[in-house]
């Protein structure tokens, strides 16, 4: 049995698989960058190793450094955790070559299944049946374009390397092919260091089904059933959920048989996913569902399968990584009950979800009965630029669907987390709506109503209330009037924003300054109203700021040139994604500061537009 174990990983993930580990009694090395030196899973590991400065690449990317602190450490084995390293086959045989335990599958499968052209081939000579598409090596815009036509728009282009919803743009007509194109090349080439691209039918009322897979060196193949992860937005998982609504025994049967037959074709060993689309214009049906790739790691939502099936996954993986078989037979593995899993993220929504960066001064989960709260930050702790703004996975189980669903929804309304803003109250609003809380999701239902999911909250008037009474002196006569109740308020600012407060109580004996104000998920700073206070907002002066750290990699308009509100100015690159900035309304480009390939910090004036008189 393994008996010291390097997490090549961090935050969340990390910190998940050091949980497990200290309760098989293994000792556990973690491993961290510049921007990490604080960071949770670098407190909770027995050992840590600095490998490097913030950016990724000069870090946890680096196969070579993850090595040399595994030696430096005595560790006997290496978990990849997910993201990073963790499907790139070289490093995987570093691993092994460099005499130590690779805690996941065979290198030999993740090259076969982390292109997803070969992937797709590979499985229909498996027959698992796949989408209809062009998965060929001429990478030629004009031969593309042409493919396209022939399979017929709608279609996706994917990175054939791609993953986590990254290097995938939708097309839906001619015209915005070659656009979309150089966007999800120019992604793919930098999330992955390959930018060719694979085209499929998109289909109209997709529905993303995955089944987890498990096999270990003694020939056994387990599934451990379907999770429902159609709840999307720009192909980035929002809310999963197992088992998938809607699914009935012969259609779980016989995709979880495919699932099966997909892992065996690989000779597959420890933890995998077999991803399917499947038509959800209709019941859920053998033959509407394809596969689409697999994920020959251990998946960001592999939680909801723990709390359906009781299985630890994590220790699963280090048992199968120990040379032991699987702990059970397919027919001791079953379903019990439902799981829903959120991912809270420190962005704002209301901005275009744009990541939130800064020290989570206030950090308090909710709780509910068959809650876990997966995490790899505290309060006090940083959200960096450099790395996935992921607070948390919120996770609850329930006897059925709607007990999950209403134990998830508690959970994120008592959330609060303050000054970096979240997602919570757009989660909310998407476990409240009316198809995802009939089961009727499919993986554009953001795209069609996110603009009203999205939409800032604001505290109610009971929480206003209660909050100015503690920021006002006791009084009693202002406001009085006779033979009627009391009428008095007051303005404060909420954020910056000026909002008039019914005063409804006595006051208090010492004010304060400042408090904040917690619901839906959400926090606010609410003080006294001050002129001084007012927060000018960048849409009103027309200046276009770096929301973060970054780099131009798309610059649309040039200096004295007209533009209309919402039209595309320049894209950045931060935080692993393609961040699109805007013109806040009609006007002249007056100022252009950004240039295409050029490092950027946080607030620097990118560009200034004059609004029209």
């Amino acid at each position: 049995m393994i008996q010291s174990l390097l997490i090549a990983n961090r935050g969340e993930i990390a910190c998940r698989v050091i949980r497990t580990a200290r309760q098989m009694g293994i000792r556990t090395v973690a491993v961290y960058s510049d921007a990490d030196a604080d960071a949770l899973h670098v407190r909770e590991a027995d050992e840590a190793v600095h490998i490097g400065p913030s950016p990724a690449r000069e870090s946890y990317l680096v196969g070579e450094k993850i090595l040399a602190a595994a030696k430096a450490t005595g560790a006997e084995a290496i978990h990849p955790g997910y993201g990073f390293l963790s499907e790139n086959a070289e490093f995987a045989q570093a691993v092994i070559d460099a005499g130590l335990v690779w805690v996941g599958p065979n290198p030999s499968s993740i090259t076969a299944m982390g292109l997803k052209d070969a992937a797709k081939t590979l499985m229909a000579a498996a027959g698992v049946p796949v989408t209809p598409g062009y998965m060929g090596e001429n990478q030629a815009p004009a031969f593309l374009a042409d493919e396209a036509e022939k399979i017929g728009y709608p279609v996706l282009i994917k990175a054939v390397a791609g993953g986590g919803g990254k290097g995938m743009r939708l097309v839906e007509a001619p015209e915005a092919f070659v656009d979309a194109l150089a966007s999800c090349k120019r992604e793919a080439a930098s999330s992955f260091g390959n930018d060719h691209v694979l085209i499929e039918k998109y289909i109209a009322s997709p529905r993303h089904i995955e089944v987890q897979v498990f096999g270990d060196r003694h020939g056994n193949v387990v599934h451990l059933f379907e999770r429902d992860c159609s709840l999307q937005r720009r192909h980035q998982k929002v809310i999963e959920e197992a088992p998938a609504p809607g699914m009935d025994a012969a259609t779980r049967e016989a995709l979880c048989a495919a699932a099966v037959r997909a892992a065996k074709a690989v000779d597959y060993v420890g933890a995998g996913t077999i991803e399917f689309i499947a038509d959800g214009s209709g019941p859920l049906s053998a033959d509407r569902i394809w596969f689409m790739e697999m994920n020959t790691r251990l998946q960001v939502e592999h939680p909801v399968t723990e709390e359906i099936t009781g299985v630890d996954l994590v220790e699963w993986q280090l048992l199968v990584a120990s040379g032991q078989p699987l702990p059970k037979a397919q027919q001791d593995l079953e379903i019990h009950g439902w799981a829903m899993e959120a991912r809270l993220y420190a962005e704002d929504p209301a901005k275009g979800f744009l990541p939130s960066i800064g020290t989570l001064e206030l950090l308090e989960f909710g709780e509910a009965e068959g809650g876990r709260i997966d995490t790899g930050v505290y309060e006090g702790a940083e959200v960096s630029p450099f790395y996935d703004p992921m607070i948390a996975k919120v996770i609850a189980w329930g006897e059925d669907r709607d007990e999950a669903r209403g134990a998830l929804g508690e959970m994120l309304e008592d959330t609060a987390v303050w000054p970096v803003r979240t997602n919570a109250s757009f989660l909310v609003k998407a476990l409240q709506h009316p198809d995802f809380a009939a089961g009727k999701v499919d993986t554009g239902l953001i795209g069609r109503d996110g603009e009203a999911l999205a939409e800032a909250p604001m505290p109610s008037d009971e929480v206003l209330e209660a909050a100015a009474n503690s920021l006002v002196p006791i009084t009693s006569l202002a406001g009085f009037r006779l033979n009627a109740a009391s009428a008095r308020s007051a303005w404060f600012s909420l954020d910056g924003e000026k909002v008039e407060i019914a005063l409804t109580g006595e006051g208090s004996d010492e004010p304060d300054d400042a408090v904040l104000v917690t619901e839906q998920g959400q926090a606010w700073l609410l003080s006294p109203w001050r002129r001084d206070g007012v927060h000018g907002g960048a849409d009103a002066s027309g200046a276009i700021l770096a929301p973060m750290p970054g780099k131009v990699i798309a610059v649309e308009v040039a200096q004295g040139q007209t533009v209309t509100k919402g039209q595309k100015l320049l894209a950045l690159e931060a935080m692993k994604m393609e961040h699109t900035l805007t013109a806040p309304f009609d006007g002249v480009v007056a100022e252009l500061n950004a240039t295409a390939g050029a490092q950027v910090q946080v607030e620097t004036l990118l560009a200034r537009i004059e609004e029209s008189a």
